[in-house]
């Protein structure tokens, strides 16, 4: 009887000091779920910052991972529509199934812009749902670390109280660097810029800069000779400040200068996620866009 107490006291500590598993899709999501989970979760990103977002190749590594895993977390917006679909089935873990208490799509907790009545390939590389690149926007990340929290509270209801601390510290130190970058970002109100993809839409929304163009003809179509040309022609004497591409695009670098330097603009790479261009967490995310675009 003695021993049948003891084993059931070990598993019930076991299980209680067992770290919450999450699996996220990007680096940046890692960072938020570190931040509210601390030294209580394991995560795990599937797709690494170096690599073009919208085509992550699956690997069986992804789908160990998922197995075991206790939260699914993705963007949503099909963003990893290309991915995360068969990645999810082939885990036959049901804990993550999209409805299932353990699968959080970021996306249905903010505001999505440029949303679609229809899609069609004839209009490229499109979402229906809206523009995926929400993160971009700072004042959507309380929204996403509070989602998160609730998840996690659901999953691992001993640890709720705990999480919950965690996210009104980091909500609290978030919102003075929100006020700071208020002012910094506003000072490029009105500056012209022409973008590779539409990656950095939300955030030259929240702050009045103005998208002239984009290299890509189409989302996610690469662009023609043609294509470039005509763009360069219609934006000479515009007053273009700034030619900016993502930091995975960097081997396209050579088409992006080309266009800069014909509309005597600056050639600006800013970080797509955490872990490129010296980007270390979350907050430097935002840190490193303000001070290449205030150069």
């Amino acid at each position: 009887m003695l021993k049948m107490f003891a084993f059931l006291l070990v598993f019930t500590l076991s299980v209680s000091f067992a770290k919450l598993k999450v699996v996220v899709t990007y680096p940046w999501m890692a960072e938020l779920v570190k931040e509210i989970g601390k030294d209580r979760v394991e995560v795990y990103t599937i797709a690494k910052p170096t690599e073009d977002f919208h085509h992550i190749v699956p690997k069986p590594s992804h789908i160990a991972k998922l197995r075991n895993a206790d939260l699914l977390v993705i963007n949503g917006a099909s963003l990893e529509i290309g991915f995360i679909p068969p990645l999810i089935q082939q885990s036959n873990n049901p804990k993550i199934q999209p409805g299932r208490e353990g699968f959080i799509d970021l996306s249905q907790h903010v505001e999505l812009i440029e949303k679609r009545e229809t899609a069609s390939r004839e209009k490229g590389d499109v979402h229906p749902e809206g523009n995926p690149h929400y993160v971009f926007d700072p004042h959507n990340i309380p929204i996403l670390a509070r989602a998160l929290a609730e998840g996690m509270c659901r999953i691992r209801q001993a640890d709720c109280s705990f999480y919950k601390s965690n996210l009104e510290s980091f909500l609290k130190a978030w919102s003075s660097k929100l006020a700071q970058w208020d002012v910094s970002f506003s000072k490029l109100r009105g500056t012209k810029v022409i973008q590779w993809h539409h990656t950095f839409n939300y955030l030259f929304k929240k702050y009045q800069i103005q998208t002239v163009g984009t290299v890509e003809p189409l989302p996610g179509i690469p662009p023609t000779a043609k294509h470039v040309d005509k763009l360069i022609k219609e934006n000479q004497n515009k007053g273009v400040n700034f030619v900016v591409i993502e930091a995975f695009r960097v081997g396209e670098a050579k088409t992006a200068q080309r266009i800069a330097d014909s509309l005597g603009a600056r050639l600006v790479i800013l970080p797509n996620d955490v872990g490129v261009e010296g980007v270390r967490n979350l907050y430097e995310l935002y840190e490193v866009i303000l001070q290449r675009l205030s150069k």
